[in-house]
């Protein structure tokens, strides 16, 4: 018989969840950030490690962040530093920064990230 192949340290885990009568429902994957455990989701496995490989390297690149703690405010400084600044004219990224810092930062930007709602946005309007 075959020695079964194993994962490295640090690669993440793939592992089916059950509901109480011990049926497999979908698939979860874990993988560890800056000390935190992060998950994933999917239907089958395939996709739960498709999601898993995605989402580790998203990390790699600093793509992951933790919304927990973060403000509206906070986030829309640090979009349009890393993400706007470099992408689109200069006088495009002011007028950004311009609407950031008069209409939404004002009304919202003190709300965290995660508690933000439709009706925060509709109230904004």
């Amino acid at each position: 018989m075959a020695k079964k192949k194993q994962k490295g340290n640090g690669s993440g885990t793939v592992y089916p969840r059950k509901n109480k009568a011990g049926k497999v429902i979908g698939y979860r994957g874990s993988y560890c950030v800056n000390g935190k455990r992060r998950y994933v989701s999917a239907k089958n496995k395939s996709d739960a490690e498709k999601l898993l490989r995605q989402a580790m390297s998203d990390a790699d690149r600093g793509l992951a962040f933790d919304a927990g703690a973060l403000t509206l405010g906070s986030y829309l400084q640090r979009w349009l530093e890393d993400s706007v600044k470099d992408t689109v004219r200069t006088t495009t990224h002011e007028r950004y920064e311009q609407i950031a810092r008069k209409h939404i930062t004002p009304v919202l930007g003190d709300i965290k990230l995660k508690d933000i709602t439709a009706a925060h946005v509709r109230g904004l309007y």
